[in-house]
């Protein structure tokens, strides 16, 4: 397997990613508030790309069962049910319900996979989940950093890096593209302090400032989840995982 790591989405168009295996990751704050929905039982959710999708996307609501989330430069939209802080998607609120979610990067980051042959959702909450998944596919992957207003971002990098490291402990014989080994470096330096290497990430800095330590503090948790979800068909849903079958 071949693992390529795009730092920014704005590196590639749409349909590079065809006929690929991609990993998006945004864990400040998109991809980790949507393994937590799922986690708390949502149903599905919709990334958008623009406001106005969002807005044609909620048109279908129906019954009270489809919500809106996401936010504009850090603060929950105006109209919208949620913001993207991972701690308010909690059971109570999400549990059975579609979600129509927008983000200032990690929603246009997911739109942008969908030719994808499978199209991962990543955050430090799920990568041994991820890892696991994607090594079961055939062809190359590609790892695609959200970054930050189309420009390089510090935690997604290393997110990056440390996926890749989980996936050779699984497949060992793996060929890094140059990136991807810049990855590897940054996982190597901040892996075991995460919530330090927020804190110095611009993207962090911002967040603290807005008053978000604690969603800092959740999304810097490693592996609490196995939930892992899967973008296909316009849709995010997610893998049920496997339980082990006990010898008989």
């Amino acid at each position: 397997m071949r693992i390529n790591t795009i730092l920014t989405p704005l590196m590639v168009e749409e349909l590079y990613f065809a006929g690929k295996i991609s990993v998006v990751i945004d864990v400040l704050r998109a991809t980790s508030t949507i393994v937590t929905a799922f986690m708390n039982g949502a149903k599905e959710i919709v990334p958008v790309g623009s406001l106005d999708f969002s807005k044609i996307a909620s048109a279908s609501s129906f019954g009270g069962r489809t919500m809106r989330g996401g936010e504009k430069n850090t603060k929950k939209i105006e109209g919208f049910d949620l913001g993207n802080s991972p701690a308010e998607y909690s059971e109570e609120k999400v549990s059975g319900k579609s979600i129509v979610f927008f983000t200032t990067n990690g929603s246009k980051a997911i739109v942008k996979s969908k030719y994808s042959t499978n199209s991962y959702i990543c955050s430090f909450l799920n990568i041994a989940g991820v890892a696991k998944n994607a090594v079961k596919k055939e062809g190359s992957l590609e790892i695609v950093c959200s970054g930050r207003n189309g420009d390089f971002s510090l935690e997604d990098t290393v997110c990056a890096g440390m996926l890749i490291k989980e996936i050779m402990k699984i497949e060992p014989e793996v060929e890094l593209s140059d990136a991807s080994l810049v990855a590897l470096d940054l996982a190597e330096k901040y892996g075991d302090k995460l919530l330090d290497m927020f804190k110095i990430s611009e993207h962090g800095k911002i967040l603290l400032a807005a008053g978000f330590e604690d969603d800092l503090k959740y999304c810097a948790q490693l592996n609490i989840t196995d939930v892992v979800p899967v973008f296909s068909n316009n849709t995010i849903k997610f893998l049920t995982p496997k339980k082990d079958t006990p010898n008989k």
